[in-house]
């Protein structure tokens, strides 16, 4: 009887444990699709505010063109072709906002300000947005790598998470201390 008794409470940790795993692992795939719809938002609306600059008339013809390509390329992207164009849409951000003259002749135009100000919010938006996200799906993979999930198929049919590559560092004319500082 004493047997039988350690059985059933070894069957009952390791049952425990393997639903606590389970339950681990679902939330953390659940916080990989949540931290994947804030990079979305975040980088629909870094490239909106560059296509509003970009048609607002205030940059010089040639910026315009530029950056209006880049954040159109941006916001319609495939998905397996997004990291490639959000990262054009930096460089194109870095590009035009080169020279802190350029930041500061926007400035100085009737609603510069607020552009350059809407601007630099979402492009120091989208680092940390991707940064939450490559973190989430690390820590998914982690969980995901152990043997008795693998063996056991906790992570049942969902999609081996990926983390989002691209260039985003900033323009340096919109950090604090640049151009656009106020």
């Amino acid at each position: 009887m004493p047997a039988f008794v350690w059985f059933a409470l070894a069957a009952v940790a390791i049952g425990i444990y393997l639903s606590w795993t389970a339950g681990r692992l679902d939330r953390l795939h659940a916080r990989v699709d949540s931290t994947r719809a804030a990079l979305d938002a975040q980088l629909v609306r870094r490239a909106s505010t560059a296509l509003e600059i970009a048609t607002s008339g205030l940059l010089d013809p040639a910026s315009s063109l530029v950056l209006a390509g880049a954040a159109h390329d941006a916001r319609g992207a495939p998905e397996e072709d997004r990291e490639i164009a959000e990262s054009e849409l930096t460089r194109a951000l870095r590009i035009v906002f080169e020279e802190p003259e350029q930041v500061e002749d926007l400035r100085s135009r009737p609603g510069g300000e607020e552009f350059i100000g809407e601007l630099r919010t979402a492009v120091r938006r989208v680092p940390m947005a991707r940064r939450f996200h490559n973190d989430a799906v690390r820590s998914a993979r982690a969980v995901r790598r152990h043997r008795l999930v693998r063996y056991l198929r906790l992570a049942g049919h969902a999609p081996y998470p990926v983390t989002f590559e691209m260039d985003d560092e900033e323009p340096p004319t919109l950090l604090p201390g640049g151009a656009a500082a106020t």
